[in-house]
């Protein structure tokens, strides 16, 4: 028996010291270079602006894996990660195929900007080989690494706001997410955390809850895959969302245009193109809520002084007992129709329309109670400046109104005057158009 185990004992010392020496052989050729160089021309090549690296390892302790360090692909703005770290299925490796068990990022500046260029370039369809049933894959995800971890990765939007985070994400077999977490460190909803678990009884179903601003957002998701059969590969997004007590400006930081406790329920829908740029998936979203805020107050305008004055008003603030209406988006315009807010003896109606450059349009009637008889003044306004700074004032046709009413009764005929030139410059637009 000695005689039979000491020859395979020495063969597997053998194999042992080969397995070590190509590790080594690997690490010098990766480390080199010539190597990281190539690395650097083919990159750029394939993204289109300047891509460097300071290093590129292979590690073998704790656990083998292979890194980049000090990725800076220089678009504008720049995208830049400190570490990338790609654990690969060693069993998937020997049979030829490249499959990566663990993806860990650190350090990162990822902006969207920058995401949706890159993405738009890779995906160029004048680029993509088209082969016979290529569009069959589309929903196929099981390339993706088993394991997602953001260690200190910034997002930066597309208005320039930036997020901070520590989150970990673990995919399915099927490639499909079986559980997230996700906890903002610094910037834009510091201090959210966020948990998303997989159905068991639904393939394409999860359960979603988040902590802000001292609430809640809570409500199951579902994507809906398409059919074999089908002839549109498009993925059918859908959500239902709950929220509850979650102060407004959490959510707007550093922005405090509005602040309150809000009280939601939102559907999300989209139809989704696997194979479009990360730009489509944003302009596909379209979503419907109705909300209330409580104890609202709204900051950079005073309407009982724009009433007052009729004319233009910035600065101060109105307080709200309640404000509530629906809100409409579609990608990144917002449209917030049937706005109804009272408090006491200022009661508020309109439109408002933001639009992706956070500019403000719409229209506003406001009614103050004045005076012992109870003596009811509208005054039709138009919003406008931007979410930071809004602003209210008359339209031409309101402010001739105005002018008029003043001369006949002053006080009140004022905003009845307004009342009146607005109405009247609508019917007359409406007659000779716009």
């Amino acid at each position: 028996m000695q005689r039979f185990l000491r020859p395979l004992g020495i063969l597997a010392a053998l194999f042992l010291l080969l397995g070590l020496a190509l590790v080594v052989a690997l690490h010098q050729w990766t480390g080199s270079h010539g190597f990281r160089q190539r690395l650097e021309r083919e990159a750029s090549a394939a993204l289109g602006v300047p891509v460097t690296l300071s290093r590129v390892t292979v590690d073998v302790f704790p656990l083998p894996a292979v890194a980049l360090e000090g990725l800076h692909i220089q678009a504008r703005p720049a995208l830049t990660l400190e570490r990338v770290e790609a654990r690969p299925v060693w069993w998937a490796l020997l049979r030829g195929r490249l499959a990566v068990s663990t993806l860990i990022v650190r350090q990162a500046v990822l902006p969207q900007a920058t995401i949706v260029l890159l993405g738009a370039r890779v995906q160029d369809p004048a680029k993509q080989p088209v082969t016979p049933g290529a569009h069959d894959e589309a929903a196929d995800l099981s390339w993706l690494p088993r394991r997602v971890v953001l260690d200190d990765v910034t997002w930066i939007g597309a208005q320039g706001r930036s997020s901070t985070v520590q989150a970990e994400l673990v995919l399915d077999e099927d490639g499909w997410p079986a559980d997230a977490s996700v906890a903002v460190i610094r910037g834009a909803l510091e201090g959210a955390k966020a948990v998303l678990k997989r159905e068991t009884d639904n393939q394409t179903a999860w359960t979603l809850k988040v902590d802000v601003g001292g609430g809640t957002l809570q409500g199951p998701l579902k994507m809906t895959t398409p059919q074999a059969s089908a002839q549109v590969r498009d993925l059918v997004f859908d959500a239902s969302l709950e929220t509850r007590g979650v102060e407004v400006s959490a959510l707007t930081a550093p922005s405090r245009t509005l602040t309150g406790r809000l009280d939601a329920s939102t559907t999300l829908s989209a139809r989704i193109n696997p194979r479009a740029g990360t730009a489509s998936v944003t302009d596909a979203l379209r979503s419907q809520t109705r909300f209330t805020v409580n104890n609202a107050v709204v900051h950079g305008v005073d309407l009982a002084r724009a009433v007052a004055t009729v004319g233009l008003s910035r600065g101060g603030s109105t307080e709200l007992d309640t404000l509530a209406g629906q809100v409409r988006t579609r990608g990144q315009q917002i449209d917030l129709t049937n706005l109804v807010a009272s408090s006491g003896v200022l009661a508020a109606s309109g439109e408002v329309t933001v639009a992706p450059s956070r500019t403000l349009s719409g229209r506003v009637r406001v009614d103050v109670t004045r005076g012992a008889g109870g003596d009811l003044v509208g005054v039709p306004l138009v919003v406008g400046g931007t979410l930071d700074a809004p602003s209210v004032s008359l339209s031409r046709s309101a402010l001739l109104g105005a002018a008029i009413g003043t001369a006949l009764m002053p006080g009140v005929g004022t905003g009845a005057g307004a009342n009146l030139g607005d109405r009247l410059g609508e019917g007359i637009k409406g007659l000779f158009g716009k």
